[in-house]
């Protein structure tokens, strides 16, 4: 959770929420693939990204995969993990069978998804509630 707290607000998350929402992820395992890098010196994770796969009618009924939530500790930025995480999720949108895969950034993190192989497509819209 540190590790998330670094890409934006988690909350108040208690370990027991933690670990039903794991096991949730756990149970949809085709549609949502969280992947890790682990410190295994220090027993602790520095860097995380999640793909998720969505079901389309368009594209012969294809699919798409979505990256989230991409962070890599500040201990450690500059090491290259991001580029293993997002070409990682990459290929296995694309082992999966997906059309395409997207994201969402800042307008500051544009030029590290440029060097991922990612182009800017259209405008990224939210509502929050």
């Amino acid at each position: 959770m540190e590790l998330l707290s670094q890409l934006t607000s988690i909350g108040a998350v208690t370990e027991e929420q933690f670990k039903d929402q794991f096991a949730l992820f756990s149970q949809r395992a085709t549609d949502y693939h969280v992947m890790v890098i682990e410190d295994t010196v220090n027993s602790r994770v520095v860097a995380t990204g999640t793909l998720l796969i969505e079901l389309k009618f368009i594209h012969s009924c294809g699919e798409i995969g979505h990256i989230e939530d991409i962070v890599v500790h500040s201990s450690v930025r500059g090491k290259h993990l991001g580029q293993r995480i997002i070409q990682t999720l990459t290929d296995l949108a694309k082992k999966q069978g997906c059309y395409k895969v997207i994201l969402d950034c800042d307008e500051k993190n544009v030029e590290f998804y440029k060097k991922c192989g990612y182009s800017v497509k259209n405008v990224g819209m939210a509502k929050y509630f």
